[in-house]
């Protein structure tokens, strides 16, 4: 750790008690504020690389200067006129002039000390945009400095760090510098390897970047494509996938019980189904049960589109489970998607003799102590419910496989804590389903440590989807749509958004927009579901639509997964704007699942923002869920879209997962052949190159 000066002088005592204590402010050492950047060792301050440099190597005369105008310059002139205007504020205005002539530096904030220092006849080095204004050249607070006739420039370019309050450009250089002088600079790569990727050396690269020599090629430097740059994004590529993967050998290290058997159970229940499995359901099948065959646990994540049909692939691997004598666990983050997936399952295993389980919290207390004596005992075979399946009181008799539906829902601590039900001798295996499709870049980097199933295939008979954007100011023809629809024997769903993420502020729009419904229709049944209902109310209002005894059901996005009522073909979205694209996706999945042609109406209000206009688009172009993954990923980028992959997964600083896939590639490949090496020298690259890059940063994945 650098010896950072402490900012809190030394107060000498005081000579008699205060008779009013005055409010002290408090003073935030360098080392405090350099924490809140992450920036706690040498090594951190030395992987603290630029994100733009500027180029005080040269110095254009104010007529060359003001001739190209529009960038950013630097000149050197002798102050000609220092003076405070107060037309139409405050400001400072200097001018400075040189042998070619003269210039505006204007400062809108200053400190007194600046027209002094600013003086008549001093020499000044400044640096800002250059524009012309009503009286002719200016700056707007350049930077500058105060310099002798023929000063030295310097040699390099001046790197800008990326930085947080109250930490000026000046400290974080000096710090960076003092840190560059106290590490150890062994590179984590044998030579062999750098020759094979022909990769910089990594204290060449990393002092190029810090410093960048005034002849380097500056566009390579600023779109990332310099050897240096190159250097640290592989690095940190490769500390990412050997951190995932020997997560990932890790956990297969471990003992899990051996699930071999697809007896009777699994083999009558896809006989009984009134369907035939798709092509891609039976291959993910497949892959599904060859991991729970396996001696260790296994940790797959399994991708299907809405409606693909990931329940009946969840629900015959959990078959395999039972006729291998062990129990299944599937948890739902939500009560309505909990209790769809138990009545659907129950449906299809009951009547085969399995004994499938209920738990949420919503249960009175004699159900649920009866639930829990079943799970206990081991008679429930199938045990069904939301976060209460992971509560301390829950135990199970002999737990072999745990599904976790709509994983990014969860944080990694309550999968871990389900997972940590079966035996401590043997961790059940465990199936983790999203039906938002993860782009392949995406997958490969930060989901390296976990196998990969996707379903690329939709049922047949599945209907087109058609959907369109409509101006709210058309109100009156969408609700005409409805009714239309009503009078088909069709039924609707209107979504109400979250409003700045107040709940009260969603279920009031909700209710209001209820009864504007059931007035302008009063001929239609009108149903409301919010999550404010108690689940028994919710799952009234959900079977009365279920049951069609409801025309219309207004909702929040409690129904954004898991509802699946094959007569709706109509999904009224308000406020589309509002939603991010996958939430518009998985709320247009709720339609289209019978034979009538659906359509969704994306409401919203303009004026649209140039993100909002995007996503429209792209609902209205494609019902493709990896391709609508693939553009959210470009809207929002990787941090953002996979920000629920929790518990301190560190994103990419430096790699751009558009741009640099063939680098993705290469570090994967690498750390496998590292991995796999099993030598002294290769298990010491590993852990040189996790220390540098990740130091205690690979807890979070161990689930």
């Amino acid at each position: 750790m650098p010896d950072f000066p402490s900012a809190t002088p030394d107060l000498p005592p005081a000579s008699k008690p205060a008779s009013k204590p005055k409010a002290v402010k408090k003073v935030v050492s360098t080392e405090t504020k350099l924490a809140r950047l992450g920036l706690r060792t040498d090594m951190d301050l030395v992987l603290h690389l630029p994100m733009r440099y500027e180029d005080e190597t040269r110095v254009y005369t104010i007529r060359d200067a003001c001739l190209r105008g529009g960038e950013s310059w630097q000149v050197e002139g002798v102050v000609s006129k220092c003076e405070v205007s107060f037309k139409p504020r405050k400001q400072l205005l200097v001018t400075i002039a040189d042998e070619t002539g003269d210039l505006l530096l204007r400062f809108m904030n200053f400190y007194g000390s600046q027209v002094k220092q600013l003086a008549e006849g001093t020499r000044v080095r400044a640096r800002a945009e250059l524009k012309h204004g009503f009286f002719g050249a200016e700056m707007v607070h350049p930077v500058y400095k105060v310099v002798n006739e023929g000063a030295p420039l310097p040699t390099a370019l001046t790197p800008v760090y990326p930085s947080g309050e109250g930490l000026s450009q000046h400290v974080l250089r000096r710090a960076i510098a003092e840190a560059m002088k106290r590490i150890d600079w062994t590179d984590t790569l044998p030579e062999s390897l750098l020759r094979q990727m022909q990769l910089s050396p990594f204290q060449a690269a990393v002092r190029l970047l810090h410093y960048p020599p005034q002849q380097i090629d500056e566009s390579a430097l600023m779109d990332r494509s310099h050897p240096a740059w190159v250097r640290m994004k592989f690095d940190e590529l490769l500390a990412q996938q050997l951190s995932l993967k020997r997560a990932q050998y890790a956990r297969r290290s471990k003992g899990a019980a051996a699930l071999p058997f697809v007896g009777s159970l699994s083999t009558a229940f896809q006989n009984a189904l009134p369907f035939r499995l798709t092509g891609a359901q039976a291959r993910v099948l497949d892959e599904i049960r060859a991991d729970l065959r396996q001696p260790y646990p296994m940790q797959r994540l399994l991708q299907g589109d809405v409606g693909s049909g990931k329940t009946v692939v969840a629900a015959l691997s959990a078959t395999q489970a039972i006729d291998s004598g062990y129990q299944a666990a599937l948890m739902a983050p939500t009560e309505i998607l909990a209790e769809q997936h138990f009545r659907k399952i129950a449906a299809w295993l009951e009547p085969l003799g399995v004994k499938v389980a209920w738990l949420t919290g919503s249960l009175k207390k004699k159900e649920k102590t009866a639930s829990l004596a079943l799970i206990e005992s081991g008679e429930a075979q199938l045990v069904i419910g939301t976060h209460a399946l992971i509560q301390d009181n829950v135990q199970f008799s002999k737990l072999g496989l745990v599904i976790v539906d709509e994983q990014h829902r969860f944080g990694v601590g309550q999968r871990l804590t389900l997972r940590n039900k079966g035996d401590s001798a043997a961790v059940p295996h465990q199936l983790m389903m999203s039906a938002t499709p993860i782009p392949r870049t995406l997958a490969m980097t930060y989901y390296a440590d976990l196998e990969v199933s996707v379903i690329d295939e939709l049922p047949p008979g599945r209907s087109p989807i058609v959907t369109r954007a409509i101006d709210q100011n058309r109100r009156d023809e969408v609700i005409a749509r409805v009714y239309a629809a009503a009078l088909e024997g069709r039924q609707v769903y209107w979504v109400c958004p979250l409003i700045e993420e107040s709940e009260a502020l969603q279920l009031q729009t909700a209710t209001d927009t209820c009864m504007m419904l059931a007035e302008a229709l009063p001929a239609l049944q009108v149903g409301l579901v919010h999550g404010r209902l108690k689940p028994a109310e919710k799952q009234e209002v959900m079977d009365a639509f279920i049951a069609g005894q409801l025309h219309v059901l207004v909702a929040t996005t409690v129904i954004e997964v898991g509802v699946d009522v094959p007569n709706a073909s109509l999904m009224v979205i308000e406020h589309a704007e509002r939603f991010g694209l996958s939430q518009l996706h998985q709320l247009r999945g709720r339609v289209g699942r019978g034979t009538a042609a659906s359509v969704c109406l994306l409401l919203y209000q303009g004026p649209l923002g140039g993100v909002a206009r995007q996503r429209l688009m792209t609902m209205r172009e494609t019902t493709d869920g990896f391709e609508i993954a693939r553009r959210d990923l470009e809207i929002r980028g990787p941090g953002e879209f996979l920000g629920a992959r929790q518990s301190g997964q560190a994103m990419l600083r430096f790699a751009d997962l558009e741009t640099d896939q063939w680098l993705v590639d290469q570090a994967r490949d690498v750390a496998h052949e590292l991995l796999h090496a099993a030598t002294p020298a290769s298990a010491a690259t590993v852990e040189a190159h996790l220390a540098r890059w990740l130091g205690n940063k690979e807890e979070f994945l161990k689930v």
